[in-house]
């Protein structure tokens, strides 16, 4: 990830908050996977192998301490306005799922209090934590992958556990399949439901998926089946299923002549196995490759890679 992104991110924050995450150490800078705001706590930053704490001058920590700087209600307020541009209202939509997508692709958790209406949630009010996940795009973490399933013979699961890497291979196996490397050009739809694969941003994609067409915020089953009537499409790539009709779409796509790649959380290809939704996923036939990654500690790593 290059310091930039970090820097990209950082600019969300309120003033005071980012002035103390950009006087952290340059070189320490690239490796940041998240910043984790909990009001009346320390700052956290972790950067895959562990969590990091920083004084009022940006100075690192590797354990709490009372020179810790302290996350304020204040900061959260302000850093949660400027998220959404100062328009709460216009973000309503993803504040309710518990996220906020950012220019560049970061993604904005929220914790707070829910608002029920009718059973269901819709709205966060009194925010109580974030968590900035920063997006990074690393060119050539799927090579692997694209040399052991082409040509393609069904469609690829990938699971791993959070914060493994599976988003981050997703776009780079959209921007090389879709540009014919390591293989022939195969004409790819990205079905980005949250805006975390392509960073959409007012229209625009910042991070660099190739050929790709970009169906931004549709969710899955209509953006797959958008897809399949507009696009014609031989690959269909989306993030993280699991939900009940979940296994409806991955079908639908796989019946229309389309290999589907996913995502899906799982540690471990038993852990995988135990999960009901997944031998659903598996059952339809739209899956004949598995790859598992290894740990947050390595992320993008193959553990292993199984086919049915």
């Amino acid at each position: 990830m290059s310091e930039k992104q970090f820097e990209a991110a950082a600019d969300t924050l309120c003033d005071e908050l980012k002035n103390v995450v950009m006087s952290i150490p340059e070189s320490k800078r690239a490796s940041i996977q998240e910043i984790r705001l909990r009001s009346g706590k320390p700052l956290t930053m972790t950067d895959g192998t562990s969590t990091l704490f920083v004084d009022n001058a940006g100075r690192i920590l590797y354990s709490i301490s009372k020179n810790a700087f302290i996350v304020t209600q204040k900061h959260l307020y302000d850093t949660f306005r400027r998220l959404c541009g100062y328009s709460v209202y216009s973000c309503q939509n993803e504040i309710k799922n518990g996220f906020i997508t950012i220019k560049g692709g970061h993604r904005a958790g929220l914790c707070g209090t829910a608002v029920i209406e009718n059973g269901k949630i819709t709205a966060v009010s009194d925010i109580s934590s974030i968590n900035l996940r920063i997006s990074r795009q690393i060119f050539g973490v799927s090579e692997e992958i694209i040399k052991k399933i082409y040509p393609l013979n069904g469609g690829v699961l990938i699971a791993g556990a959070p914060s493994s890497g599976k988003t981050t291979i997703l776009r780079d196996l959209a921007y090389r399949l879709s540009l014919g490397m390591d293989c022939r050009m195969m004409r790819t739809a990205v079905i980005d439901e949250r805006g975390e694969i392509a960073g959409t941003y007012s229209g625009n994609a910042y991070n660099d998926l190739g050929l790709c067409d970009i169906l931004n915020g549709y969710p899955k089953g209509e953006g797959i089946m958008q897809a399949i009537r507009a696009m014609s499409p031989q690959v269909i790539i989306c993030d993280e299923l699991g939900g009940e009709d979940d296994c409806v779409y991955a079908e639908q796509g796989f019946n229309a002549g389309a290999y589907i790649i996913a995502t899906i959380h799982a540690s471990s290809y038993e852990e995988l196995m135990k999960r009901k939704q997944a031998q659903r996923l598996i059952d339809t036939g739209a899956f004949k490759n598995i790859v598992i990654l290894e740990s947050c500690d390595r992320p993008c790593k193959i553990s292993e890679f199984i086919t049915i």
